[in-house]
């Protein structure tokens, strides 16, 4: 008799909502910190999956005000959709169609080293697309960066859709042949490392990937490619220009916004593994951005320029929009500008975005969670919407009385949700709670690859 009713009671839980099992959770969170993610997570999902144009996947830089595409916001909705899934928000088939449609786009939109009338070249995307067209947005640059975030969502979708199936098994096919199609040996004017990015207008982008930051990714897939490898001296060139030092009490890697810490590692589980870098520091780039995030955190604690708000859990420097570029009373503010603070410069306005503690919530859940949480309830709608946080926030900042909507002393905040910002906060929930993101770019073997390639060893490599 009890096992029929343990079986009942298990046969009961499965039928729930989409037929899935609840997601393993993080056993270490409180009850309370699970049900302010289980919110967070489902109204930032709805960003990706509501803004979206359904006919060719592609994703706003930005919402509600009108907005180009940007590529790798539609990376982190790629990935965004299998979280999606797993959540119950949306069926397997709903994140399939999506994915599908957005993969045609990619494979199937014109490339040419033409100025205008094309979506990229040699494989690689330009940065921002027009929503309906998919095409160039005015001059912008054809990016790596942000082509290689886009990757990131196409791999993952590459993992996870594993059926059998007319629809999945397409999926992984396009997936393969967006992927090997970039020519990552075409946008090395100055081997080993890899230029920024390209314009048809005038060449390369003079400046390279170096310096620690957003590229271990870009740097991963460059190696880790079948068709047009980089060779792996690349990745030794690139760790030699780290700066290593201290910084509030932190020793690390350092890099000023803290998305150059995170965005690499929402795709890369680099816990336990180390290339030779890492191996001759003693720690691992997940700790290493663990250090930064208190580092961010100290350094507004400290609050030298005396910011208004500013506090335990009221931090976070990144790079974000801003209320304007402008001068106040002596202040100088920034309109869109990557803030940050280490060792290497400090560019900080009193703009704070809660993606900064968002997309850390994996490496420092301790500092992270509460900081959303009072960042929630001390402002309420006018920092939380329907698409959960909007992206950034300036309580020191006021507006001239002369401006339309008048004077406030309540400061700045934003009016759009940014998806370069809304991914980072959503998919590293999920690597805190479940690991879903990290666990699934395990199996894939480009992903393997590169870090072989690059040297790393141990962990879940072995």
């Amino acid at each position: 008799m009890k096992l029929f009713v343990v079986l009942l009671l298990a046969y009961l839980s499965l039928q729930k909502g989409n037929c899935q099992p609840e997601p393993q959770t993080n056993s270490r969170l409180k009850v309370s910190e699970q049900a302010f993610l289980d919110s967070l997570q489902h109204d930032t999902f709805r960003y990706f999956w509501e803004t979206a144009n359904p006919e060719n996947g592609l994703v706003p830089d930005r919402a509600p005000s009108p907005s180009f595409a940007s590529i790798a916001a539609v990376g982190f909705g790629l990935t965004s959709y299998l979280v999606g899934v797993e959540r119950g928000y949306i069926s397997r088939e709903q994140a399939a169609e999506r994915t599908i449609k957005t993969l045609r786009f990619f494979a199937n939109a014109p490339q040419s080293e033409n100025v205008a009338n094309v979506s990229g070249y040699k494989g690689f995307f330009y940065h921002f697309l027009d929503m309906k067209t998919g095409e160039r947005f005015k001059q912008v640059e054809l990016s790596t960066i942000d082509t290689a975030l886009l990757l990131g969502g196409i791999l993952s979708a590459q993992s996870y859709f594993d059926k059998k199936t007319p629809v999945e098994t397409e999926i992984r096919q396009l997936a393969e042949q967006i992927y090997r199609r970039v020519d990552w040996t075409w946008i090395q004017p100055r081997k080993p490392l890899v230029s920024m990015g390209w314009h048809p207008e005038k060449g390369f982008i003079k400046a390279d990937w170096k310096g620690y930051n957003e590229a271990m990714l870009l740097y991963v897939l460059a190696l880790g490619s079948p068709t047009h490898p980089v060779e792996a001296d690349a990745w030794s060139a690139w760790i030699k220009t780290y700066d290593w030092a201290a910084f509030e009490g932190q020793t690390h890697v350092n890099f000023d916004p803290l998305f150059g810490h995170q965005y690499s590692q929402i795709w890369i589980d680099f816990r336990g593994i180390r290339d030779s870098y890492m191996a001759g520091k003693g720690i691992d780039y997940a700790e290493n951005s663990h250090r930064a995030t208190y580092a961010n955190r100290a350094y507004c604690l400290e609050n030298p320029a005396r910011w208004q708000d500013y506090g335990p859990n009221i931090w976070g420097l990144t790079a974000c929009d801003g209320p304007k570029d402008t001068v106040v009373n002596g202040r100088k503010f920034f309109s869109y500008r990557a803030r940050g603070a280490a060792s290497t410069q400090i560019v900080d306005d009193g703009t704070i975005s809660p993606t900064a503690a968002g997309g850390s919530m994996a490496f420092a859940p301790e500092i992270c969670i509460p900081a959303l949480q009072a960042m929630k309830m001390k402002y309420g709608a006018k920092l939380y919407g329907e698409y959960g946080f909007r992206d950034a926030f300036n309580p020191t900042y006021r507006y001239p009385a002369r401006i339309s909507n008048g004077p406030t002393t309540n400061g700045w905040f934003d009016i759009d949700y940014l998806g370069i910002d809304q991914g980072p906060i959503l998919l590293m929930a999920e690597n805190l709670r479940t690991e879903f993101v990290w666990t699934l770019m395990q199996r894939n073997p480009h992903i393997r690859k590169g870090l072989q390639r690059a040297g790393f060893s141990g962990g879940w490599l072995k």
